[in-house]
């Protein structure tokens, strides 16, 4: 008998990630709505990740609208994955923007409610070489630099003009615009996010809370769960010791589920609890059974504390 599961608990596109590559074939894209949707999940995640990728889902969007309507799969969030939008040069960041914006019309096309992409970055000069990462490790940001004759206040100012103009092109789309907190972003927590969504006054300038990178950034969970409050409504589920970067199977950590989801419940959460699970970093062997250990390990948690 097949598994369903729960509308709210969304697949999250690590999934494919992790069996795949980094980024996988967007020429197959219509292969991993399937598989996500064989394992028996009702919503999940896709991306488009830089330049090239994001322009391959653009140009099979068709295929893979079909797809999503064929197995009654929702998308909740599309990610744009566009670290160029916090250049402090502003080629690449109105390029960046540019993309952007495709992003947001493929988001709105899938019937997304939501575009997601990393925290902007801090502007280090990296190699221009250097290939899009999923996470910078704290050992490859010890050993790149600031550019020398950076202005604090010019490169903020900046960023904000150009962060408003991302919110104004998603609020366009008629979207949410969701922070994804990694190393290296100036929204690695909740406070930097808060910070942003202060400076920025956009109410569709949302944050995507992930447990296990909030949870190596030493937040805690639980009190950044109240300062979000009834704003929430997307969390990448997985589990960690917080010792290193890793996304581990729900219970494969030191993570306190109890009290994370008692909290949950404490904010009225009602969005999605999305499964995050895998990557290089998590050596995870057996991801299909990470990913059904987890999606089994939030039915029960939504059971056991009435969320929804």
């Amino acid at each position: 008998m097949r598994n369903v599961f729960d509308r709210h608990i969304t697949c999250a596109f690590l999934y494919s990630i992790t069996r795949y590559g980094y980024p996988p074939d967007a020429e197959h894209m219509v292969t991993y709505v399937h598989e996500m949707a064989d394992l028996g999940f009702q919503s999940i995640e896709l991306e488009g990740i830089g330049e090239a990728h994001l322009k391959t889902v653009y140009k099979h969007r068709k295929e893979i609208k079909q797809a999503l309507e064929d197995r009654g799969v929702a998308l909740p969030v599309f990610c744009t994955v566009l670290p160029g939008i916090a250049s402090p040069q502003g080629e690449i960041a109105q390029k960046s923007l540019d993309l952007f914006k495709t992003g947001c019309e493929l988001g709105a096309y899938f019937g997304a409610r939501g575009v997601l992409d990393n925290g902007p970055l801090v502007p280090y000069e990296f190699p221009a070489d250097m290939p899009i990462h999923r996470h910078y490790s704290p050992d490859v940001l010890r050993n790149v630099r600031l550019p020398q004759r950076l202005s604090w206040k010019v490169y903020w100012d900046n960023l904000l003009s150009r962060m408003d103009t991302a919110c104004k092109f998603a609020a366009d789309y008629g979207l949410n615009y969701y922070m994804h907190p990694c190393v290296g972003s100036l929204t690695d927590t909740t406070n930097g996010y808060l910070l942003l969504k202060e400076e920025l006054g956009w109410e569709n300038l949302k944050f995507n809370f992930d447990t296990s990178n909030l949870y190596y950034m030493h937040e805690n969970l639980s009190l950044g769960l109240l300062k979000l409050g009834k704003d929430l409504d997307y969390i990448h589920i997985s589990d960690s010791y917080g010792q290193r970067i890793e996304h581990q199977a729900a219970g494969n950590g030191t993570i306190d589920w109890d009290l994370f989801f008692g909290t949950l419940k404490q904010i009225g959460f009602s969005g999605e609890l999305s499964i995050d699970v895998g990557g290089d970093e998590s050596h995870v062997a057996d991801i299909d059974g990470a990913y059904l250990q987890t999606a089994r390990f939030l039915e029960e948690k939504i059971a056991a504390y009435e969320i929804y």
